[in-house]
């Protein structure tokens, strides 16, 4: 093997692991934001649509 490559690869080698499990935790943080996003926009879109049917009640009974 050529000594320069070897040297390379002992020093990028041994990191491997680390740069691995920064990935994993990176994927795992987005996934975790996404989920939270997602269920926030979820519970916003009902909160959203009971105003609106409070409204529109509130605006049938104002017409009585």
């Amino acid at each position: 093997m050529d000594p320069i490559l070897a040297e390379v690869y002992s020093t990028v080698l041994p990191a491997a692991p680390y740069v691995i499990a920064a990935f994993v935790g990176i994927w795992v943080a987005l996934f975790v934001y996404v989920l939270v996003l997602s269920r926030r926009s979820r519970r916003t879109a009902q909160d959203v649509a009971a105003l609106t049917e409070a409204l529109r009640n509130r605006e049938q009974r104002e017409e009585r």
